[in-house]
């Protein structure tokens, strides 16, 4: 059910729904295909696939043009979502789903491994079953640490164990922590490979069966973490553990390790040199020697390209104005190209290989494209398109997402993407949106993005900027992050919009701005710094009061990192839009799940609160059941639609 919650000034709020048009339903729409997998023989794809409201479904279809969808399993949302589908055998998959749920004050999220076969029978879960005599709570339903090529049906698998025990009973179970169990996926029977850990968070296998690494939570003597993981590996032909390195995440120092090459016998990771994080590699003997393997000059080297059911790294990617790719396997690098050059340039990712490498599942996409898998026959040299991602929108025409820059009012340049409305390329005065990403450790890339698309789709301009607090710049640009120096990250985004106006592209009386998660709280922020400049501010899932955020983590592990992430006291008081309501003078418009588990909906709840007591314009829209991410197309419709029309109004 979904609640729109309505307040005007002080008035009291009201129940009001509203009913999406078709070009809302079009652009909310979730992505048709979620995540694709080749079967080890080449001979089947497996596609996620978003299915009506917030439901997810598998289908399985053979890999050949006009074969038929079968469906194979079925996730409601409610609350269970399913995210991929990893094949075992020739017929058999292993799926992973996910949930948050509310309970009380709290959200809680779990999730889970359950194996099916391809024609949808024999389900079996696959993850650590609780007693009723559990001591404690663990919602960790483990992960797929290795597909074990070669073997016909078993992973190796991540789980988690709770001690038991029953009063009355000299029966009890002690393990306790995180492990990894081989797991014949037919039967459900589990074979123990490493023997939980209380405090283990990870553990990395080289492809072919052998865990080489696991990494640890260092905790204080509090029980909070102190922010650090140390990585521990298993020299070959050795038993026990030796020490690899140690990440620290309050300040991103330090080796986080990967993948595993078992055939060089070293560990893949990530490691700031000389202010950038680059790929580094470290030799799994006491020598430990470490290369960087791959550094850029000006940005952070973010992704890993890994390839096949082995994992095998085959090369590292970056963001510049667009995403770019280095390869250390020529194979590859060639095959890439030629894939590039037969789809018109545009981005393209290796998604899965059957086992000898003959038949290839390729996305491909653009700021235009949404995108689609193909499978391409090696052999054949054939390239058959696959289920499109958002076929809704495969008549209408997109807008061009391009690069730009401006200078911030310290004179640093700023970069940025512009989005203007299609066949509205030269106009001048448009209704214009800064869209702040979110994070704040994250960045904008370019490439479709829905929400742009649709608010493009109704006439607007939209910037993007990569404000300093943004990931992928290097240490320098991600300051303490975007919370702790949110007077310049905030700035940056201010100036987006007044760039919009000295270049005559937005009508000043017409400018607003709308962000999710850190976005909401930079466009809520922003009226701190500028409460004239923007006519309209639609905030969602957005951070609000770090003294409540705080509150919420004194439980939790991680409540010593999440203070110094966002400050205490006045400082933290200062940064929180909650304190500043009485400074508003555009009207607000919030959205909130109440099952997100990334940032409360009392956030929301209690910057509405604030807004109404100060006597501002304010509406707070509210989904029953739905986590940060809104993952329900019904809702995501009613959002853009709802938040299209109250921006639009602006300056009216």
């Amino acid at each position: 059910m979904m609640l729109a919650l309505l307040a005007a000034g002080t008035a009291q709020g009201a129940l009001a729904q509203t009913q999406p048009d078709a070009l809302a339903k079009a652009f909310g729409a979730r992505e048709t295909v979620i995540s694709a997998s080749l079967s080890p023989d080449g001979s089947k794809i497996a596609l996620v696939s978003a299915g009506p409201g917030r439901s997810s479904r598998a289908y399985v279809l053979e890999a050949r043009e006009g074969a038929e969808l079968v469906a194979a399993a079925t996730t409601s949302g409610n609350p269970d979502y399913m995210s991929r589908c990893d094949w075992v055998a020739a017929a058999r998959l292993a799926c992973q789903i996910y949930s948050e749920t509310r309970y009380a004050d709290d959200v809680y999220g779990s999730s889970n491994v359950f194996a099916v076969d391809a024609s949808g029978g024999n389900t079996k879960l696959l993850s650590q079953r609780r007693g009723q005599n559990a001591l404690s709570y663990d919602f960790r339903g483990g992960d797929i640490v290795d597909l074990l090529p070669g073997e016909d049906g078993a992973i190796l698998m991540t789980r988690s164990y709770v001690p038991e025990a029953k009063i009355g009973s000299l029966i009890e179970k002690r393990l306790e922590g995180l492990g990894v169990d081989r797991i014949d996926t037919r039967s459900g029977s589990g074979k123990r490979v490493e023997t939980p850990a209380k405090l283990a968070i990870d553990y990395i296998s080289d492809g072919v069966g052998n865990v080489c690494v696991m990494g640890m939570q260092e905790i204080k003597g509090t029980g909070y973490s102190k922010g650090t993981y140390k990585f521990l590996y298993r020299p070959q032909g050795k038993s026990g553990w030796s020490d690899l390195s140690t990440y620290d995440v309050r300040d991103n120092s330090g080796f986080y390790p990967l993948a595993v090459d078992p055939q060089k016998n070293i560990v893949y990771g990530f490691e700031k040199t000389d202010g950038r994080d680059a790929l580094v590699s470290i030799s799994l003997d006491p020598a430990l020697e470490k290369k960087v393997v791959f550094a850029h000059p000006q940005v952070d080297v973010t992704g890993l390209i890994r390839v096949g059911r082995d994992r095998r790294v085959v090369g590292a990617s970056y963001a510049l104005d667009h995403r770019e790719a280095i390869y250390f396997d020529p194979t590859v690098s060639s095959l890439v190209t030629s894939l590039g050059k037969a789809l018109g340039g545009k981005s393209i990712h290796i998604g899965d290989m059957s086992s000898d490498g003959q038949k290839v599942l390729v996305w491909a996409g653009s700021d235009i494209d949404p995108g689609q898998y193909y499978l391409f026959d090696r052999t054949a040299r054939k390239l058959s398109p696959l289920m499109p991602d958002r076929p809704e929108l495969a008549d209408r025409q997109l807008a061009k997402m391009q690069s730009v820059s401006f200078k911030a009012g310290d004179g640093v340049t700023i970069p940025a993407y512009l989005t203007l409305p299609p066949g509205k390329e030269t106009a001048k005065g448009l209704p214009a949106i800064v869209m702040p990403h979110g994070g704040p450790e994250a960045r904008d890339e370019w490439g479709f993005d829905w929400m742009v698309q649709y608010y493009a789709a109704r006439g607007f301009a939209v910037i993007q900027p990569q404000f300093r607090g943004s990931a992928g710049f290097g240490e320098q640009w991600l300051m303490r992050n975007g919370y702790r120096s949110w007077r310049k990250a905030i700035n940056d985004v201010v100036d987006a919009g007044r760039w919009l106006v000295a270049q005559g592209i937005a009508d000043p009386a017409r400018l607003t701005i709308a962000g999710w998660s850190y976005g909401g709280y930079a466009a809520l922020q922003a009226q701190v710094i500028d409460p004239d400049l923007f006519k309209a501010v639609v905030a969602i899932a957005p951070v609000t009061d770090f003294g409540d955020r705080l509150r919420r983590a004194q439980f939790d592990s991680s409540y010593l990192v999440q203070q110094q992430r966002m400050g205490t006291g006045t400082e933290a008081e200062e940064a929180s839009p909650s304190s500043h309501a009485a400074q508003f003078r555009a009207p607000v418009l919030m959205f909130h799940g109440t099952a997100d588990g990334n940032v409360d909906v009392t956030q929301a709840k209690i910057m509405q609160g604030k807004l109404e007591g100060a006597g501002k314009r304010s509406r707070l829209v509210i989904y029953d059941g739905l986590a940060h991410g809104l993952n329900d197309s019904d809702a995501r419709a009613d959002m853009l639609q709802q938040s299209a029309d109250f921006l639009l109004a602006a300056g009216k």
